[in-house]
């Protein structure tokens, strides 16, 4: 194993793997890249989305989102709902809508409210210079939650510029997320204008709530459309044990806490099924846990050996687990930059292919990883 430097450029040219991850078919291995530091001191940083112009938007979990340049200038962007911030609460994701050079529109989700009464809130916004303008409420999860975790937050843009988005299970309400009348444990799916699209499932309860587009999560924490295989990939916590990526179809089960891979933090048996009629399988399980944080699919010219492939971040296991597909069937896992050796929060691809990292700490850091130079 070679172990990158974290505040400097250097080159890996060894595949980096962790006890029982498939090494892959020769040539296919990613190999020879830099990891450089691009900025530092971020609280907490949650998300980054790229800029048409390259520079980089960040948020911090404690309701701060900043610009920053390739070069790592850092400019303040000011006007941000409050926020509520204790625990996973707090500033959380950051989506540019796809058509965002010529309407401008920006998409924030974070927890809103207090202790006693807190929700996941999805706001968009247009930036104007260093200040958030023409703020827009489009979603507010109903009913308000006492607890100030698995508020999931991750959003994904469909072909059609619909959004879906996670809304976790409040950790203390995992038996609401096989009821329809609420948001604990579902993916929504709302219009770009927070409006409710007509092809929405239809769900048998009466009192369905008609923005709920899937159920049965637990904490999705990554999301990502596959343009090519035509897919919706999320991640999500399991309790211990149990962490999944999941294909998302309208209307389906996903089965927590009915079905799980899982047990309690205390060793409790949560369910005795693993399968159940109508409950979706995992694509992948995850047993034990990595605590998978941010999901995408890689699509960019600077690392075509890894075109198609799935790029979860962990938190757990302080790394990169690439997920290698052949079509809709994954053939191999491996590890990615364990040498950074930090909890990793989020990753994006950049405009050259670049893959931007962010480490999960009250100092975190935004970096770099980009193909080395010969």
């Amino acid at each position: 194993m070679i172990r990158c430097l974290t505040r400097a450029t250097a080159i890996c040219s060894v595949l980096m793997t962790s006890g029982g991850l498939a090494q892959g078919a020769p040539g296919a291995n990613f190999t020879a890249y830099s990891i450089i530091e691009v900025a530092t001191n971020f609280h907490y940083p949650w998300a980054v989305e790229q800029l048409p112009d390259g520079d980089l938007l960040i948020t911090e979990k404690s309701g701060q989102l900043y610009r920053v340049s390739t070069r790592g200038a850092k400019t303040q962007i000011h006007n941000i709902p409050p926020v509520f911030f204790k625990s996973q609460g707090g500033l959380m994701d950051v989506r540019l809508h796809p058509d965002y050079a010529n309407n401008g529109w920006l998409y924030l989700s974070y927890a809103h409210g207090n202790d006693d009464a807190n929700h996941l809130r999805l706001i968009r916004a247009q930036l104007d210079d260093d200040k958030l303008a023409d703020i827009q409420i489009l979603f507010t999860s109903q009913p308000a939650k006492d607890t100030p975790v698995h508020y999931g937050g991750r959003m994904a843009f469909l072909p059609d510029n619909s959004l879906v988005f996670s809304m976790g299970d409040g950790f203390d309400f995992r038996e609401q997320a096989q009821k329809t009348n609420n948001h604990f444990g579902k993916l929504i799916r709302l219009n770009d204008d927070g409006s409710v699209p007509s092809d929405n499932p239809s769900w048998p309860a009466e009192n369905s709530l008609k923005e709920i587009y899937s159920i049965g999560h637990r904490n999705p924490q990554g999301m990502a459309w596959d343009p090519k295989r035509k897919t919706l990939f999320s991640n999500e916590h399991g309790p211990k044990g149990g962490d999944e990526i999941n294909i998302i179809e309208a209307g389906n089960n996903y089965g927590w806490p009915v079905i799980t891979y899982g047990v309690d933090y205390s060793g409790a048996q949560i369910t005795p099924h693993t399968e159940y009629p109508g409950m979706e399988q995992p694509f992948v399980d995850w047993t034990p846990s990595i605590a998978p944080s941010s999901l995408v699919i890689y699509y960019g010219e600077m690392f075509p050996e890894l075109t198609g492939d799935l790029l979860s971040t962990a938190l757990k296991y302080k790394e990169v687990r690439r997920v290698r597909l052949d079509g809709l069937e994954m053939t191999s896992q491996e590890s990615l930059f364990s040498e950074i050796g930090e909890r990793l929060r989020d990753i994006d691809i950049g405009h050259q292919g670049e893959l931007y990292l962010l480490t999960d700490d009250k100092q975190g850091r935004l970096l770099r990883v980009s193909r080395a130079e010969n």
